[in-house]
């Protein structure tokens, strides 16, 4: 049994899209995978499989979650490997950084064209890199009124869901 981690986009976000954490399990158990765990009601979840397949993993999840919860889940998995390279990427992008470093984390690895026009979005309060499927939004104090977010990324790159640092080196910690 192989161990992955599934991070679930724009859940618990206003009183249409509700999916606890109890839910999430019992969703992620009755699509057949075991070993599962939850971080924080955000969409962080563990799991264990004999499947090797990411897209039939993330099929067979947003086809659970549809059926549990009524309305669509895209799902990112990422192997524990996979997203320790993510937050140590983050660690060699910004060591000392003081501001918000957000970091959304891509359903398909994108092409280098798509990866140069995003990073050229880069400003100096504002710095966007992209290692694989995980885009590092590094941000100044000023991050809520920043011009680079997960929907910019989406709208270059295609479905992503985003997790600060904070959570990402928790989950590294914990599951990793």
């Amino acid at each position: 049994m192989a161990t992955y981690l599934a991070f679930l986009r724009a859940i618990n976000l206003g009183a249409t899209r509700k999916f606890p954490k109890d839910a999430i399990v019992s969703a992620t158990e009755a699509a057949g995978f075991s070993g599962v765990a939850t971080h924080i009601n955000t969409g962080n979840v563990r799991l264990e499989t004999a499947m090797r397949s990411r897209a039939r993993i993330e099929a067979a999840l947003e086809e659970s979650y549809l059926a549990a919860q009524g309305f669509e889940v895209p799902t990112i998995v990422l192997t524990p490997a996979e997203l320790r390279a993510v937050v140590e990427e983050a660690a060699r992008l910004a060591p000392d950084h003081a501001g918000r470093h957000y970091v959304s984390l891509l359903k398909v690895e994108p092409g280098a064209a798509v990866v140069a026009a995003l990073e050229a979005r880069s400003t100096p309060d504002e710095r966007v890199h992209v290692a694989g499927r995980g885009v590092h939004l590094v941000l100044g104090e000023s991050y809520h009124l920043a011009a680079l977010s997960n929907a910019v990324v989406e709208k270059h790159l295609g479905v992503a869901t985003n997790r600060n640092l904070t959570v990402l080196r928790a989950l590294v910690q914990k599951w990793c």
